[in-house]
């Protein structure tokens, strides 16, 4: 090494096909290489190891920050904490070797060495393979770049966690990448991950045909990325697959993630294709991390967002049997089951589970329930727990959270008083509210708290808005997301990534009501809108659709009748305009006689009557 710490001759080992731990270079100059959009926006680098040039260094995807923020001037001196190679084939210009760094250390600021260490010299690459032609390298600023988009890797021969793989070895002895490391430059790569977390199948049917796909989010000491299988390869790899366990994974295809669909920190995801290999490794080290969970206590849930997703571990206290029933919009057969959580604080939650999730659950023997990614609900104020695509339940799990509630549980927590999150506060029917006028509710400057609020009051409907009162919605039981006519017989569901041949009809009705002091806006949605209507969404949406004369005369036929309203307000900021959001939580004809006793009540508060 020279006094400036470069390790001399990294280079034209590394070219050699051998390996160095922590080798220190010299950047000595820098070039984006634009891609489709920021996802696939790569740098390449020029750097020095004082006797040798060398222009096909790239960052890792996850460094392009150090980049962006200057953090890699000219002449700094780094570390490389981490490496891999590949091999890029040039088509007539031949294949080059590239080495991709996937962790540094900045030891010396650009600014502070001011100049060039020693009189390197471009070096000529000397892959293991022989090239049609060999090129020396030229330094980045004396040319353009001969590595873009149009690239294609060949095999990913040395990486710092093993050695090299002959054809008759198992995908198991083969090198492996980082995940953070991938990209689409490399097509020949082996990943070693541990599952997080796996969907269940789901099913898709439109003019193409039929199919059915699942995905699992994998993960390595180095980040993690989303794999989604489909027909064949649902078929081949979903009851391998099990959550928590390690497996080697090759030949994917790589793509830019969609990032509506999933929260992981990677700008990319993979596709099984005929080729992928998956193999499970049966001797994992513990260098390969374990799956991180943020447990939240239960009575912490009821401060949260509708939607937010949450980690949580408690006591099975109570379930439910498991109640099948007839989906009313699409026909299908549905299981739902209701599960009660308890933990040390004191509080419980409603856990929704649905199809096999409801039907295998051992409700008998009480177990330990974890959930990663569980997502909050709130109906009436209160909250509770369901499951989507990428959450995870288990069962019993070995984990010293796990023992400490069940612990908790069998010493005395399972006759504890438990205040219940799931618990409605005043928004659905058989439970008091606060009578209030609608110039109360203003006056009192309801939903503009931290929670909405919730109050009854009796109102006329004065003006339904008809014409969008319906929409077109996910066919799905448990998916209620609009959907997009494809106009060609399809309807596409950006929720569930899938077209459907059908739709289902669902209400959203805003109508005008109002007391003898104000008027409000309300939101009335499907199941409270069918109960005032007396039709079905699918006969309301239909006769909208090809009848609307008789349409408006069932809407018209509640037009300025009364009904008692229990609502639920929030102001939600659109913009910098705030707009407080009411919508019913039920809705009941007026009983006057109750009615009548609570004007008589108010009276009597109001002139001293009954008073002592």
């Amino acid at each position: 090494m020279s006094s400036h710490g470069l390790t001399v001759g990294f280079l034209a080992e590394i070219m050699q096909g051998n390996e160095l731990q922590n080798p220190v270079v010299q950047i000595l100059g820098s070039k984006r290489i634009a891609g489709n959009g920021e996802q696939s926006e790569r740098f390449r680098l020029l750097i020095s190891d004082g006797k040798s040039l060398y222009s096909f260094a790239m960052l890792a995807t996850q460094l392009n920050d150090l980049q962006k923020q200057d953090k890699l001037p000219q002449y700094t001196i780094i570390r490389i904490d981490r490496y891999t190679t590949s091999v890029v084939n040039r088509n007539e210009k031949g294949e080059k070797r590239v080495l991709i760094i996937v962790e540094l250390t900045v030891l010396k600021e650009g600014s502070l060495v001011g100049e060039k260490i020693g009189d390197p010299q471009p070096m000529t690459d000397t892959p293991s393979q022989p090239a049609t032609t060999q090129a020396p390298a030229r330094p980045m600023d004396t040319g353009s770049s001969s590595m873009g988009n149009g690239a294609s890797y060949g095999s990913a021969n040395r990486s710092l966690s093993g050695g090299s793989a002959g054809p008759t070895q198992s995908i198991g002895d083969s090198l492996t990448h980082p995940i953070s490391s991938l990209s689409p430059y490399q097509n020949k790569w082996v990943i070693k991950a541990r599952v997080m977390s796996k969907s269940g199948i789901r099913t898709w049917s439109n003019a193409k045909g039929e199919g059915k796909l699942f995905s699992m989010d994998v993960m390595d000491e180095s980040g993690e990325i989303r794999i989604t299988a489909f027909k064949e390869q649902c078929d081949r790899y979903y009851d391998m697959i099990e959550v928590d366990k390690v497996y080697f994974i090759s030949k994917c295809q790589l793509k830019p993630a969609n990032k509506q669909y999933t929260s992981l920190k990677n700008d990319y995801e993979m596709t099984m294709t005929n080729d992928t290999i998956v193999q499970e490794c049966k001797d994992a080290d513990g260098s390969m991390p374990e799956i991180q969970y943020n447990f939240v206590p239960i009575s912490q849930i009821a401060n949260m967002e509708p939607n937010a997703m949450v980690d949580v571990i408690g006591m099975c206290k109570d379930a439910s049997d498991v109640v099948q029933f007839t989906a009313k919009t699409s026909g299908r057969e549905l299981r739902k089951r209701e599960i009660t959580l308890v933990d040390s604080s004191n509080a419980s939650v409603q856990l929704t589970l649905w199809g096999d999730d409801a039907q295998n659950f051992p409700a008998t023997t009480h177990p330990v329930v974890l959930l990663k990614g569980a997502r909050v609900s709130e109906f009436g104020g209160g909250k509770s727990l369901g499951l989507i695509g990428g959450s995870v339940m288990k069962l019993n799990p070995d984990l010293e959270m796990a023992h400490k509630v069940r612990g908790w549980f069998e010493n005395g927590g399972s006759e504890a008083s438990v205040s219940s999150v799931s618990a409605r506060t005043g928004g659905a029917a058989g439970v008091s509210t606060e009578w209030l006028s609608f110039q109360e509710a203003k006056d009192k400057n309801l939903g503009a708290g931290d929670k909405p609020d919730y109050f009854q009051v009796k109102a006329m409907i004065h003006t339904i808005k008809s014409a969008n009162a319906v929409y077109k919605a996910c066919p799905q039981a448990d998916c209620n997301k609009k959907v997009i006519d494809q106009e060609n017989g399809q309807f596409r569901c950006e929720k569930c990534n899938a077209e459907f041949p059908n739709f289902k009809y669902r209400l959203l009705v805003n109508m005008l009501i109002g007391d003898w002091t104000s008027n409000r806006w309300v939101t009335v949605f499907t199941e409270l809108a069918e109960e005032m209507l007396g039709k079905s969404s699918q006969e309301i949406g239909s006769s909208l659709e090809y009848q609307k004369e008789e349409a408006e005369k069932l809407f018209t036929s509640i037009s300025f009748k009364s009904f008692v309203f229990k609502l639920r307000t929030k102001v939600e900021y659109f913009g910098e305009q705030p707009r407080n959001k009411t919508s019913a939580v039920s809705v009941a004809p007026v009983n006057h006689k109750e009615y009548n006793a609570l004007l008589i009540k108010s009276i009597q508060e109001l002139t001293g009557v009954g008073k002592n």
